[in-house]
């Protein structure tokens, strides 16, 4: 069967949650900028569980390759702009406990390189 193809929205929900995992820990100001995210991107009532279960199915060492697919995916179903906005809510989102770690470091770059955003 071949792999589910992620829209816009959902993929960047996926990428959101990846990156407030990486941590092991679930802030309330991360909560909050995952929450207006989605208020953006859906401006009406949409339920995530079927993706929340998709997401807490995954293993830490499924994570890498799962982002990675949902960057591909995000990337395919966006204008420049939107990946531009989207980026900022990501840097965002990791700065929201104010300590970058390591693993969110990482993924940040792999994500800025896999859509070759120049860091100007």
């Amino acid at each position: 069967m071949p792999a589910r193809r992620y829209n816009k929205t959902i993929a960047g929900y996926h990428i959101l949650m990846i990156l407030s995992a990486l941590d092991h820990e679930f802030h309330i100001e991360e909560e909050k900028i995952i929450r207006e995210y989605l208020f953006q991107e859906f401006p009406f009532k949409v339920d995530l569980d079927k993706e929340m279960e998709v997401i807490s199915s995954l293993g830490h060492d499924d994570w890498h390759t799962h982002m990675v697919k949902c960057i591909d995916d995000f990337y395919a179903d966006s204008t420049e702009e939107e990946r531009n906005s989207f980026l900022k809510f990501a840097v965002y989102l990791v700065k929201a406990d104010q300590e970058i770690t390591e693993s969110e470091n990482e993924y940040l770059k792999l994500l800025f390189d896999a859509w070759d955003f120049s860091r100007e």
